[in-house]
């Protein structure tokens, strides 16, 4: 559940990235702070796990209106990448507001991707949240890749994978040119307020 501070009249949404290793949830992040410097409101903070790194900052969006008389407040996190850091992600999840699963599109990550989704569940299920009830929005990132002959997986394939159950929305991106990056992130802000908003009702 968001943190609601009375005093300053302020929501604070809490939104992670989430995926495997290297598919490009830090790139997403570094794409928002450079592109919508005067929105954000604190430094890109990165926390070390011993050779992994988890980010986060404070963003301030625009023209979204108040809950209930009250400004909002997003807060921006990734998840360490590698597996061996479950603990760190699982912690980094708690209190989430909503959430983008951003998976590698390259073929070669097909089984990584499916592995972390399947983490990510559980992971929520440890904090009584479910998949399929938070929000969530699906990134398939590094679409632009085919364009350099590595071979990519197919929207169909990737949302057999995937999406075939949660059926959220979804979008072809490239975190690294920052195609349908503001999309997305306006998506998981979209959902989350309403979300709130529901729940604060």
């Amino acid at each position: 559940m968001s943190f609601i501070n009375v005093r300053d009249k302020v929501v604070q949404i809490k939104i992670v990235y989430y995926g495997p290793g290297r598919c490009g949830k830090t790139t997403n992040l570094e794409y928002i702070n450079r592109t919508y410097k005067k929105q954000i409101v604190s430094e890109m903070v990165s926390l070390k796990t011993h050779g992994d790194r988890t980010l986060f900052f404070d963003f301030l969006p625009f023209d979204m209106g108040k809950i209930k008389g009250y400004d909002i407040k997003i807060q921006l996190y990734t998840v360490p990448g590698q597996v061996k850091y479950n603990a760190t992600r699982k912690l980094v999840l708690r209190g989430v507001d909503g959430i983008v699963f951003v998976a590698d599109a390259m073929e070669k990550q097909r089984e990584k991707n499916i592995y972390s989704l399947n983490q990510l569940h559980e992971n929520l299920q440890s904090y009584n949240e479910s998949i399929f009830k938070i929000p969530l929005v699906m990134q398939y990132n590094k679409i632009d890749l085919k364009e350099h002959g590595i071979p990519i997986l197919p929207i169909s394939v990737l949302q057999k994978d995937l999406n075939s159950r949660l059926k959220v929305p979804f979008f072809e991106a490239s975190a690294i040119t920052g195609y349908n990056v503001a999309a997305t992130l306006k998506k998981i802000i979209f959902s989350s307020v309403i979300s709130i908003q529901k729940k604060l009702l």
